[in-house]
């Protein structure tokens, strides 16, 4: 039964897309000999959608177990998302898509970002959330990023 729960979480850990991601740097939070804890600054550029970047901040454990991966980061992060040029939302664009995850622990903890469309506000709406439950709520962030909106085909 243990080994089917590994190899689920396994599975899932594996399945999740990766973000093309740019590591913008970090700060010490917590100085240690062993490896200090940081604020980690992430960049993720939606790979479906054109000029679209999102800056993702996060708690990092440091000392040994977090240098070997083993530590589980807390679940305190925050999201920004911006358009870097004119954006358009693709017609083929799925109305909720996980579109990338960060490791917060081996294996068991990610923060795992969805891209939903608001087709009403013509907005691109992206949640980070921790996949670990913390007292009956999950943590999470959002930001939203405004579509151009499309030429009118009535108009000259």
């Amino acid at each position: 039964m243990k080994r089917l729960f590994v190899t689920t979480i396994l599975a899932a850990v594996l399945a999740t897309p990766a973000l093309a991601d740019q590591q913008i740097g970090s700060v010490v939070t917590n100085f240690r000999l062993t490896g200090s804890d940081t604020v980690v600054v992430q960049r993720f550029d939606d790979p479906k959608v054109a000029n679209v970047s999102c800056y993702a901040s996060f708690a990092h454990t440091g000392g040994i177990a977090g240098d070997i991966g083993v530590a589980t980061d807390p679940s305190q992060f925050a999201l920004n998302c911006i358009a870097t040029g004119p954006v358009t939302i693709p017609a083929d664009l799925p109305q909720k898509e996980e579109v990338g995850a960060i490791s917060a622990s081996f294996l068991f903890k990610h923060f795992v970002l969805t891209r939903l469309v608001d087709t009403d506000k013509n907005t691109l709406v992206y949640l980070l959330i921790s996949t670990k439950i913390l007292h009956g709520s999950p943590a999470n962030a959002v930001s939203a990023v405004a579509a151009t909106a499309a030429p009118d085909a009535s108009k000259p």
